[in-house]
């Protein structure tokens, strides 16, 4: 049985929404990669502290994935769930041997940077046509980045 329809949402709404969100999908697994490869590559004075704070991110991706999967779900959806399809949707880039810091830094920075913008966009998608669940998620996970790039940013040297 769809579980749409128990929810209100009309079933184009809901694959639209969840179009999006297959591609958010693909943007936070390759996300995640990034940030698993900063966390284990980085080098340098500021070793402990962005190891630490790679690996704080990445945990927290992780359970935003299986969130993000769990919505297209409940959308009566299927979530892409192959490397392929991943690499083919996602609008992140693969960040490949980096260990700067300052270098590091930017990558998720540049990384936020999209995901917020894709999130907006399925936020007013969401908004506009009455699914307040997709649109509050995506409001809670913009709260919390733009926290994360001001932290991060602020811990740039320019």
């Amino acid at each position: 049985m769809n579980p749409i329809k128990f929810t209100g949402i009309k079933e184009d709404v809901a694959n639209k929404v969840s179009s999006s969100l297959n591609i958010l999908l693909a943007d936070y697994h390759v996300f995640y990669i990034n940030l698993r490869g900063l966390h284990w590559n980085i080098k340098g004075q500021r070793f402990f502290a962005l190891h630490e704070k790679f690996e704080e991110l990445y945990d927290d991706v992780a359970e935003k994935i299986d969130e993000i999967a769990e919505r297209i779900l409940s959308l009566g959806n299927t979530p892409l769930h192959s490397m392929s399809k991943f690499i083919e949707n996602a609008g992140i880039k693969e960040a490949i041997n980096v260990s700067d810091s300052e270098e590091s830094i930017m990558v998720v920075l540049e990384n936020f940077k999209h995901l917020i913008a894709e999130q907006r966009k399925i936020m007013e998608l969401a908004d506009g046509n009455g699914d307040e669940a997709t649109n509050a998620m995506m409001s809670d996970y913009i709260s919390g980045q733009e926290k994360e790039v001001w932290l991060l940013s602020s811990s740039l040297r320019k």
